[in-house]
Parts: C-alpha cells; structure tokens; sequence
C-alpha cells in the first residue's frame, strides 16, 4: 500500500512537471506570434504624436527667448555687481 502512494506521488508531480514545461512551451510560441515587429510598433507610435500648430510654436519661442535674455543680464548684472564689491575688498 505504501508503494502504491508513492508511485502514486512520483506519477503526479512528474505528471505536473510535464504540463509546467508544455505550458512554458506554449506562451513562448504565442509571444513570438503576437510579438510585431520593431518597424510597425514605430510607425504605429508615430501615429500617436500630435505636432503642435505654428502658433504655438511661436509663442513658446519667443517666451524662451525672452526668458533666456532676461537671465543672461540678470547674470551679467550679478557679475558686475560682485566684481565691484570685490574690487574693494582686494
């Protein structure tokens, strides 16, 4: 009777191995089916993108522009400023 269990057992879990590894077997083929392309994955994410219109373009040129201007002189001014105050301590 004990015998029998255990051949039992063993029959069973290499019985469960077995679909394990059939099991692995199928989802790797189906992810190589479902699997596109690189090419087609890009074009259908480039499709997604949505281009801003000229105006907004514009605008937002012109509001770095600015801001960059507006932070080159407050950088220069800072530089004068602290070359002045040195030029007192040295």
């Amino acid at each position: 009777m004990e015998e029998n269990t255990v051949t039992t057992v063993e029959t069973t879990e290499k019985a469960a191995k077995a679909d394990k590894a059939e099991k692995k077997k199928a989802d790797k083929k189906e992810k190589k089916e479902k699997k596109p392309s690189f090419f087609k994955g890009l074009k259908k994410e480039y499709k997604k993108i949505v281009f801003a219109d000229k105006k907004t373009v514009a605008k937002q040129t012109v509001a770095v522009v600015t801001t960059s201007i507006f932070v080159g002189a407050l950088i220069a001014l800072l530089d004068v400023v602290m070359k002045f105050l040195l030029s007192f301590i040295l």
